[in-house]
């Protein structure tokens, strides 16, 4: 089955019920069924090693007893199907009792289906719908593997909606990183705000090259941490896992920012730590006081940025896609974040991205900080990444690829200083240089306004953007000010 023909009789389908308005609806219906299609094949494996295996859904609610159509007239359909999948599947799904013991192999179900509805009103269109997920052997292992090309394309249409593009960082953006840090087997790779999975998907695709036993394949399963705030990124993030032959997809649906950073000990800290925080967002006043005094921002990144400090173990290793906003940021939280990461990690590497990379969800300019908590920062390399030639911009059509920085990969080893019409596109400044410079990390940027020519209706999405997340940071500052004329009151 094609990547095009899958989606495509999908989206012919649905395009005929009047219930699912619009891509994003129409993404989400799908990825409920596909979570329990998978599902499914993962239990038909787990049930071959251990015959004493028990599924923890109810056996009329497992897919192979309502989904399958096995062509005998018995299949439900129609009215009959839609009363059974919204009066009794779905509530009785969101009412699995779990607790401590649970294993998470079980408890992902609950979890999934915590925020799950069904959109589709016409019981005969969603049976062609099952019947067409039902056709994907997820038992096999081959044709498990080729639906990771479908399965990423359905997490790129869910970037174009405009209220979901968060969820999705650039393939090879993640590839690249996760390359430079390089993860080893028995390492835990985490990601506090793990989206759809990228980050934890490129580096299984990492270590699985290093499975060489069933010791291995041990490790291997327990190699990567997520914890997601939103109901739908979290349900694909546990799919993706899944696909991934991850039998216990550790992905915890929850707000990262909840926990007092001052109470993480040992067991909570991570080898790895690979993360785009989401920018722009503010906290409520009970989350910023899980932070120390001079931590506490109200810009979701800043926040996110003491909690990987906080969470990374000793010697493990981090990179953190952040905005330009952070390095150049001169606001007392920003200044005490960059100033505890040069005094007490090894930032060593910042590389500058070229616009557009997130495009067409944001035009803002992006940096990948790289750093590790071994010493204190002795220098920091900047390298800008420049746009590849032959490219203006890129777009949904047109998008960064791994091989775009195949520039920077060779830099990487070599470690020189780069001189481009006057101005440094790599170059290494002391921590010295960086304290005295008031921790303006703003440096090997672009020395001029790129030319960006985009699509009219990109366009019109970037200046929407772009408007939206200026009125968030007018009103962080304005919180800010606030809260100050508070305490002087």
């Amino acid at each position: 089955m094609t990547i095009n023909s899958f989606i495509k009789r999908l989206q012919n389908i649905m395009r005929n019920d009047s219930g699912v308005n619009g891509d994003a609806q129409r993404i989400e219906q799908i990825v409920w069924l596909l979570f329990l299609k998978v599902y499914d094949a993962k239990e038909e494996i787990w049930e071959f090693h251990d015959d004493n295996y028990q599924s923890i859904i109810p056996e009329e609610y497992r897919w192979r007893n309502w989904a399958t159509d096995n062509k005998d007239g018995e299949a439900k359909t129609g009215q009959s199907l839609l009363d059974f999948i919204n009066e009794q599947l779905i509530p009785s799904l969101k009412r699995i009792e779990v607790d401590e013991y649970t294993p998470i192999s079980k408890a992902i179900v609950k979890f999934a289906f915590e925020d799950t509805f069904n959109f589709m009103k016409d019981g005969v269109l969603l049976r062609q719908v099952v019947n067409v997920i039902d056709e994907i052997d997820f038992t096999d292992h081959k044709e498990r593997h080729n639906f990771n090309d479908i399965y990423e394309q359905i997490l790129k249409d869910l970037q174009n909606q405009r209220s979901s593009g968060e969820y999705y960082t650039p393939r090879a953006v993640t590839d690249f990183i996760v390359e430079m840090i390089r993860p080893k087997l028995g390492e835990k790779v985490a990601d506090f705000a793990c989206g759809t999975g990228g980050f934890l998907t490129s580096s299984l695709n990492y270590l699985e090259k290093q499975i060489d036993s069933v010791e291995d394949r041990e490790k291997y399963n327990h190699s990567v941490f997520g914890i997601e705030k939103k109901a739908l990124p979290h349900l694909l993030s546990v799919t993706n896992l899944l696909l991934h032959d991850i039998d216990n997809p550790y992905i915890v649906h929850g707000n990262s920012l909840e926990k007092n950073v001052r109470d993480y000990v040992e067991k909570d800290k991570f080898e790895v730590v690979l993360m785009n925080p989401p920018y722009g967002g503010s906290e409520k006043d009970n989350i910023k006081m899980n932070f120390p005094l001079e931590l506490r921002s109200s810009e979701t990144a800043d926040l996110f940025m003491s909690v990987i400090m906080y969470r990374l173990k000793k010697e493990g290793r981090a990179a953190i896609v952040l905005p330009d906003g952070f390095l150049f940021g001169t606001d007392n939280s920003k200044m005490a974040i960059k100033e505890k990461l040069v005094k007490e990690y090894n930032l060593h590497t910042i590389i500058r991205l070229p616009h557009s990379v997130f495009a067409p969800y944001t035009s803002i300019h992006t940096n990948i900080l790289f750093f590790d908590n071994t010493h204190p920062t002795e220098h920091t390399w900047f390298y800008r990444l420049d746009m590849p030639e032959g490219y203006k911009n890129f777009s949904k059509t047109k998008p960064i690829k791994i091989e775009h920085f195949e520039p920077l990969i060779e830099w990487w080893a070599s470690r020189e200083e780069i001189v481009v019409d006057d101005h440094y596109k790599s170059k290494k400044y002391t921590a010295k240089e960086i304290i005295e410079g008031n921790y303006n990390l703003d440096l090997c940027g672009f020395p001029k306004e790129e030319e960006i020519i985009l699509e009219p209706d990109e366009l019109i999405e970037n200046y929407q953007e772009e408007r939206m997340q200026l009125n968030k940071q007018i009103d962080n500052i304005l919180e800010d000010i606030q809260s100050v004329l508070g305490e002087k009151l």
